[in-house]
Parts: C-alpha cells; sequence; structure tokens
C-alpha cells in the first residue's frame, strides 16, 4: 500500500505515450506506411484513428474502407517503427523517477505487441522497471476500448479492479479501463498532443484526473 494513493493496490500503466514518447513516431510511420499502400492517411488523421488501438484495429479499418492490407504490411511497418525507434525513441521525461518512488505493484498494459513493448522498454532503459509484467492485446479477444486486457493484467497481478489505477494516454485506454471498474488517470504530456487538446478528450472519455506532467504524477487532481 502507498499512502499516496489511498484504496489502490495495483498501478497499471500504458506503455506507448505514458512510459515512452512514442504515439507521433509510430503514427508518422504508420502514415507513411499507408500513403504507400495507396491508402490517403496524414499523421494526425492516423493519431485519431488509432491512437491506443491494435494493430487488429488497423486492418478492420482499411478492409471496411475497401483497401485490405498487403500481406508485407505489418511487418514492414514493424520494421520501420523499429528503425524509427532506435534514433529517436525518448522516456517519457520524470517516468523513471514515478516508478522508483511508486511503493505498490505495477506493470503495463499496452495495445502494442509484446516484442515492441520490450524494444521500446528496452531502448528507453525501463524494462528492469518491470520485468516480466507485461501484458498486451495479443494476450486477449478484445483489445481496447474492451476492458478485457485490463481485466486480464488486473487477475495476473491479482489485484481487484476497484482497487487498480490505470495510467492512460488515449481515449480507447480510458474507455477500457472505465469499462473495467477501475480508476484512470488521463496524461497528456506525450508529443502527441502538443496541437490537439488531450484533455478535453480524455476527461469526455471518463478520466478521473488529467495531467501533463509526470512530476505532479503525486499531486492531487
Amino acid at each position: 500500500m502507498d499512502p499516496r494513493l489511498p484504496e489502490t493496490d495495483l498501478v497499471i500503466f500504458d506503455c506507448d505515450g505514458v512510459l515512452v514518447d512514442s504515439e507521433e513516431l509510430s503514427c508518422r510511420c504508420l502514415a507513411e506506411a499507408m500513403l504507400r499502400a495507396g491508402i490517403e492517411m496524414s499523421t494526425e488523421r492516423a493519431l485519431e484513428l488509432f491512437l491506443g488501438r491494435s494493430t487488429a484495429a488497423l486492418v478492420e479499418y482499411c478492409r471496411d474502407v475497401g483497401r485490405p492490407l498487403p500481406a508485407t504490411f505489418l511487418p514492414d511497418l514493424a520494421v520501420q517503427v523499429r528503425e524509427t525507434f532506435q534514433s529517436q525513441l525518448k522516456p517519457i521525461a520524470g517516468i523513471a523517477a514515478v516508478l522508483g518512488e511508486l511503493h505498490l505493484p505495477y506493470c503495463v498494459a499496452s495495445s502494442s505487441d509484446l516484442d515492441r513493448v520490450k524494444f521500446s522498454l528496452e531502448l528507453t532503459g525501463l524494462a528492469s522497471s518491470f520485468g516480466p509484467r507485461l501484458y498486451t492485446s495479443q494476450m486477449v479477444k478484445h483489445g481496447k476500448p474492451a476492458p478485457d486486457l485490463f481485466l486480464h493484467a488486473a487477475g495476473a497481478m491479482r489485484a481487484e479492479p476497484r482497487r487498480t489505477l490505470v495510467v492512460e494516454d488515449s481515449v480507447s485506454g480510458v474507455t477500457a479501463a472505465k469499462a473495467a471498474g477501475m480508476k484512470v488517470w488521463g496524461f497528456v504530456g506525450g508529443a502527441h498532443y502538443r496541437l490537439a487538446d488531450g484533455s478535453a478528450l480524455l476527461r469526455q472519455a471518463g478520466a478521473d484526473r488529467i495531467f501533463a506532467a509526470m512530476n505532479d504524477f503525486w499531486m492531487e487532481g
């Protein structure tokens, strides 16, 4: 128990946009890949459509608009994202200090695949903070905004949903956490929110608190 987080036995962190500042990078890669595949897309539109969503949501979207993705699309995109991360990915400022001060169990629950989560955390020096406590949309039938992933993570960590706090940066993630019966804080400090009002989006989705800097994690919301 951490006295600064009353009635909380577990903290679940999203990865992209909460632990690592990756959303703008990955959505830029996605937009470029979709344009190469003949599908009109901008980075801003990719963020709007796919922020916090799994690759399954991307495949479904393209199928629904009548432009199914070629078999090579996702593997090629993964390579492009990995190369971009290698040279440009940074941890969210202040997150290492938060993790160091967090005196209760915590884990990751991400829409990205497990290999990408591991790569991102290793690249940014955060892997040792989480060890094997990594849960992804690959492990459940329905990804965010369904509650399945957060419920799976809480179950694996042996925590009750009502005593679980989720830290999320996306509408789909906030929606998923609320559907799971969890408290959720919306984080809007990622680069992808420089030109968008993330606070309004996440508050409308049901976030219990909004904050824009990890230095403010412990402050009352």
